[in-house]
């Protein structure tokens, strides 16, 4: 018998998130409910990276409350939190250069069962199937953006934080990350999407929002999004 989904998958209050003496997350509030795609959008500096290192545990301090399954995390530990099951792409995706693209998948550990497995993995991503045996040097950015995607659907994680996934990439390689971030959703991943580009996800989104100087300044609904583009482009300066 399948266990009832919660409804909040990530619940973030009051989050103040510190680099040394650096004040940078300024009382963060939001939810991502499971089996949502929600957006951080806002300018560089904004804290929309902060934010997700934040759930991570990634910074030198934090406070406030940041729930994941109900589970409350602020005094955790990193690897305890990613064993609730998360998985984390970081905007420098981290991949080894010195391995293979084979080596890159295996070497994370899994976190939780149910993560893909190889042939899982280079059915969804078949350039990766091609590039098994080649090094982390040989590959494109988009080849990169890829096997760092990949690498944490290997761990089991169902929460997924993506730090601008298609920056630097061409426009068929964002194509291609959109349609895939809607396979991921369509299988019930939960996914926080940094993104400074919010056409990318515009339709896979269900909620935009918007971080200025370390709060959250506005949340614009997907039913509102076409209202909302010369208020979301004032916001990010376009």
């Amino acid at each position: 018998m399948l266990e009832p989904r919660p409804e909040e998958m990530l619940k973030i209050t009051g989050l103040h998130a510190f680099y040394e003496e650096s004040h940078i997350l300024h009382g963060i509030d939001l939810t991502v409910g499971a089996g949502e795609l929600v957006t951080l959008l806002g300018r560089n500096g904004a804290g929309r990276t902060t934010t997700l290192k934040s759930i991570m545990g990634l910074v030198g301090r934090r406070s406030g409350s940041i729930t994941i399954n109900g589970i409350e995390t602020i005094a955790m530990p990193t690897h305890r939190i990613a064993r609730l099951g998360i998985g984390y792409c970081p905007e420098e995706r981290g991949i080894f250069s010195n391995l293979t693209v084979e080596e890159n998948l295996l070497l994370p550990l899994v976190v939780r069962e149910g993560g893909m497995s190889l042939a899982e993995l280079y059915e969804m991503f078949p350039n990766l199937q091609e590039r098994r045996k080649s090094m982390g040097t040989r590959l494109s950015g988009g080849e990169q953006q890829m096997l760092a995607m990949a690498r944490i659907l290997r761990t089991g994680g169902k929460l997924l934080l993506l730090d601008e996934i298609t920056e630097g990439l061409a426009p068929v390689i964002v194509q291609a990350m959109g349609r895939l971030i809607g396979q991921l959703k369509e299988r019930g991943f939960t996914i926080v999407l940094v993104e400074q580009n919010f056409h990318f996800a515009a339709d896979l989104a269900d909620r935009h929002y918007v971080i200025e100087s370390g709060v959250i300044a506005d949340m614009i609904p997907r039913d509102e999004l076409a209202s909302s583009t010369d208020k979301l482009n004032q916001y990010l300066g376009v």
